[in-house]
């Protein structure tokens, strides 16, 4: 049994009261780590360490800033397999992308951080008069506070603390209490590698420690990646000390293939890159409403089922494994609800629909459920406009550009979307008319790093970047002597 800790001022320690929680392993369903059970005592001892981390911290030089994240960048690509195999093992996503596409992804982008540090100390100069300049500088917030989900918790873990600390904040991490382990770990990595106080990591129930840490007022700066309904949250608890905050949240994406697409390509980019493998639909960007053209309708959802079917499902550090398990048993409970839904709301079983031992009879006590898919000419069914987070897609047919950019946008969400094209003239202007923060043509879930990532609407408002954790300055001089 693994025991993790939290680091708070450069120091591995227990949650204050002691008291841990279970880590199950999603694929069996079975305890295989512990981790703190955080409280108010430890988000107070985590704010006071990066608040007197701070002064010393912002003040170091921003070249000296981007030699520490170097290192940084260094422990993932000298601990990759490790972390890797602890996430997919704590949150079931596979391991042939926690190991080849995480960890290389978040190398570049610790470096990529570490290579703005500069733009985090520009500003601009203005000749107002003879004697007179107008001055701006960039300054940083202070303790910054990221809260990271648990579908993905080293990429939303670097892309917050990078960022901050490359712009001269200090910064603590509360990781899901689903799947902390990765991250926890990462603070052991990186408890000598930082000075102490810099980066924290605090794990715990969110109406505890996370609560706790969003209610402070020594927080200066809150960025949330995670469900809508969590934004709310902390944007009331937040709203006294009046933080500046920035949410990545859900999304319920539509993924649109017209007629002329090339429906090789599109069918790939609607099931195996967009709704089903890697983290089973989890995945606040997942494709999961398929907008399909009527002349292709037939043949499009033939196409998807049969790559569906090629689909394999099993314990997810296998690296044959292309589709892992649901997350917890809470989230299973929750995509197994919609399944019922959509029985209900009267929608046509395509194909999937399965749970449980019946999908992986190997490993019967996982949260398994298998690639479904829906049809109806219905977009406000509840399973076209809610937030599933699995491996359930709806499909939806179309006729005209108008309808499909109207079925499109008609959702609470506007985190991203995708199109599936030949005409270029149709792409530019589905890019320009989606209510959307990404938009992907002839190719769908492209998040590089050093590209800006963020919603509209329900999905949230702007993004992790150097330059968002920094805020500016207005001088004017009067250089008459």
């Amino acid at each position: 049994m693994d025991v993790y800790r939290n680091l708070i001022g450069g120091d591995l320690v227990p949650a204050a009261d002691g008291r841990t929680l279970d880590s199950v392993n999603p694929a069996t369903g079975e305890v295989w780590a512990r981790v703190p059970a955080s409280g108010r005592a430890d988000a107070e001892a985590a704010v006071a360490a990066a608040r007197a981390a701070f002064p010393r911290w912002s003040a170091l030089p921003a070249l000296a800033r981007g030699q520490a994240l170097r290192r940084v960048a260094r422990v993932f690509a000298e601990h990759a397999e490790e972390l890797a195999r602890i996430e997919t093992t704590d949150n079931g996503r596979i391991l042939r992308d926690t190991l080849h596409k995480d960890l290389p992804g978040m190398t570049v982008l610790w470096e990529l951080a570490a290579g703005q540090v500069l733009d985090a100390v520009r500003g601009d100069t203005v000749i107002l008069g003879p004697d007179t300049l107008g001055l701006t500088r960039r300054e940083p917030y202070g303790v910054v506070v990221g809260v990271i989900p648990w579908n993905s918790p080293i990429s939303t873990f670097s892309a917050k603390a990078a960022h901050a600390l490359a712009a001269g904040n200090t910064v603590i991490v509360k990781p899901a209490e689903q799947a902390s382990a990765s991250v926890l770990r990462l603070g052991e990595l990186l408890a000598d590698v930082l000075p102490p106080g810099v980066l924290n990591i605090v794990g715990g129930l969110g109406e505890e420690v996370g609560e706790a840490l969003v209610r402070h007022r020594d927080v200066a700066k809150i960025s949330l990646t995670g469900s809508t309904e969590t934004g709310r949250a902390i944007t009331r608890a937040s709203a006294d000390a009046l933080k500046p905050l920035t949410f990545e949240l859900g999304g319920k994406s539509p993924n649109i293939v017209f007629a002329d697409a090339d429906l090789d390509a599109a069918t790939e980019g609607v099931t195996v890159n967009s709704i089903y493998t890697g983290n089973a639909g989890q995945v606040c960007v997942a494709g999961s409403r398929i907008l399909i053209q009527r002349p292709i309708w037939e043949e499009m959802l033939a196409r998807i089922g049969a790559a569906a079917a090629g689909i394999t499902l099993a314990d997810p550090l296998d690296p044959r494994t292309t589709m892992g398990p649901i997350v917890s048993a809470g989230q299973y409970e929750r995509v197994r609800s919609y399944l019922e839904l959509a029985a209900k709301e009267g929608t046509d079983l395509v194909f999937g629909g399965r749970t449980g031992a019946d999908v992986v009879p190997a490993l019967p006590g996982g949260y398994w459920v298998e690639p479904t898919l829906y049809a109806t000419t219905d977009n406000s069914l509840r399973v076209c406009q809610e937030e599933i987070f699995g491996p359930v897609a709806v499909a939806l047919p179309f006729d005209t550009e108008e309808e499909a950019l109207a079925i499109a946008n008609d959702s609470p969400y506007g985190l991203a979307a995708g199109l599936w094209t030949r005409d270029l003239g149709r792409a530019h202007r589905f890019v320009r008319d989606l209510q959307a923060g990404n938009v992907w043509v002839n190719t769908f879930r492209q998040m590089p790093p050093g590209l800006p990532f963020g919603g509209v609407k329900d999905s949230g408002y702007g993004h992790d970047s150097v330059l968002s954790y920094t805020r500016e300055k207005t001088a004017i001089l009067n250089t008459r002597s």
